[in-house]
């Protein structure tokens, strides 16, 4: 490992840098979030029983997914690494087999979707639902491999500290399902109305449309010339395919574990009847809105971080993980605060119903406490991935998420009766056992990096 350098450089630079690198993620992530409400209130125009089928249809979509997009999230560490270390010949080369690995996630993600809604009836899916989201899920499913295509370019980008594309195309992918959603349908424009189907196979060429205009920026655009990324067709090799999968595989568990714990929670206070059900929803959708801040962080942070690992720039690493942690507390005191102070406001946005609205507010409390503890684990997780540490974080966050919260939750909520309160309670400690392991996690392996430096 070279000396490493800019020791003395100031926190506040490292702070304009990654909050510079993180606001159009964070608006990236906004725009996927609104992608999901846009099918939401084109399927609620268009019935109860379509809006019920997508919602099944979009759970039965993203929770698996969450295991291919994590996984594919390795290239971000791996291309700031090599750009950092002015390795950017051996970018292109990695960015090729990154395509192969995801075309082959996606070929497991169309299999799954064909397939689950024959098991919709044995998991309880009221009958009437069941033919709406197995036509939502067959049209979406097309859009797979242009999604997983995308995360391949998207995290490509990012790596190479360049994230204006994610921002740019996330909001057109937005304008273009819009009409296409409304028009696919309710049948317009000639179309025949096609319903949940219909804003599936909308979403499906949505996810496509991206693809195409990401590559077609890729292949382009100067700043990416000499990484010649379309120059030649590599065929798939087992070793890189390998080293991305042995970094990205946990950190798609841990993905995938974070997001099934609020799934889970959700379908054990739906048990609790229909006015907890609908207040969970309103506080933890106001929640997921929040959480796109320290997301983008994060990601900012595992490309900062990566970078200064690859220049041999030891004390560049922590520096960069203290600038994420900075800009995190902040965002997540101003979350806090507006929950705590606003959320008789916010939850007036979603319902007029009065047992809804007080139980939600209650709720968003609750909320405003994990905003800390939440936005500390996720971006401890991103500091990690920037130096490839991957699996013990994956078994923390097992056993904090798993092995504590949902335990917890579950006895407080459901065995003593405390309700959707119990549950959540039980989400606040393990988010808060993640927060902690996590960030000694990195504090211990960073510290591990100090001695080949000096």
């Amino acid at each position: 490992m070279t000396p490493p350098t800019s020791h003395s450089a100031p926190l506040g630079s490292e702070v304009r840098r990654t909050a510079t690198l993180a606001l159009p993620l964070v608006l990236g992530h906004v725009s996927t979030g609104l992608i999901a409400l846009v099918d939401s209130v084109i399927a609620g125009h268009h019935g109860t029983l379509t809006l019920a089928s997508v919602t099944i249809g979009t759970a039965l979509l993203w929770l698996p997914m969450m295991l291919p997009i994590g996984t594919l999230i390795s290239l971000t560490a791996s291309v700031s690494q090599l750009h950092g270390a002015g390795r950017r010949d051996e970018i292109g080369p990695l960015f090729r087999q990154a395509l192969w690995l995801g075309i082959a996630l996606s070929a497991l993600m169309f299999a799954f979707l064909s397939l689950v809604p024959y098991a919709l009836a044995p998991f309880g899916i009221a009958p009437e639902i069941i033919p709406g989201a197995r036509d939502f899920l067959h049209g979406v499913r097309w859009g797979v491999p242009g999604l997983t295509l995308w995360f391949c370019m998207r995290y490509l980008s990012e790596g190479m500290h360049w994230t204006l594309p994610t921002m740019l195309l996330g909001f057109g992918g937005l304008l273009l399902l819009v009409p296409l959603g409304y028009a696919f349908a309710f049948g317009r424009f000639g179309l025949p109305e096609m319903g949940a189907g219909g804003l599936g196979l909308a979403s499906a060429i949505t996810m496509w449309a991206q693809a195409v205009g990401f590559a077609i920026y890729l292949w382009n655009a100067k700043r990416f010339a000499d990484l010649k990324l379309f120059e030649r067709f590599d065929p798939p090799q087992a070793k890189p395919i390998g080293d991305l999968l042995r970094t990205g595989l946990p950190i798609g568990v841990t993905v995938l574990m974070e997001g099934s714990l609020f799934i889970v929670t959700a379908l054990l206070i739906a048990r609790l009847g229909a006015v907890p059900a609908a207040a969970h929803q309103i506080a933890i959708n106001v929640a997921s809105l929040c959480f796109m801040v320290p997301m983008g962080v994060a990601e900012a942070t595992t490309v900062r971080v990566g970078h200064a690992l690859g220049k041999g720039d030891v004390f560049g690493v922590r520096r960069a993980a203290h600038a994420g942690y900075v800009i995190v507390l902040v965002t997540q005191a101003l979350s806090a605060a507006a929950l705590w102070l606003g959320h008789d406001a916010v939850v007036a946005i979603y319902t007029r119903d009065v047992a809804v609205a007080a139980l939600a507010g209650n709720l968003l409390l609750y909320a405003a406490v994990f905003q800390f503890p939440d936005g500390i684990q996720v971006l401890s997780a991103g500091a990690l991935r920037g130096l490839k540490d991957t699996r013990v974080p994956m078994w923390l966050a097992v056993l904090s998420y798993w092995g504590l919260g949902m335990p917890l939750g579950v006895g407080l909520g459901l065995v003593l009766g405390w309700g959707p309160q119990g549950m959540w309670l039980g989400l606040i400690l393990g988010l808060t056992a993640a927060a902690v392991l996590l960030a000694r996690r990195f504090q211990r392996s960073s510290l591990r990096l100090l001695p080949a430096a000096l």
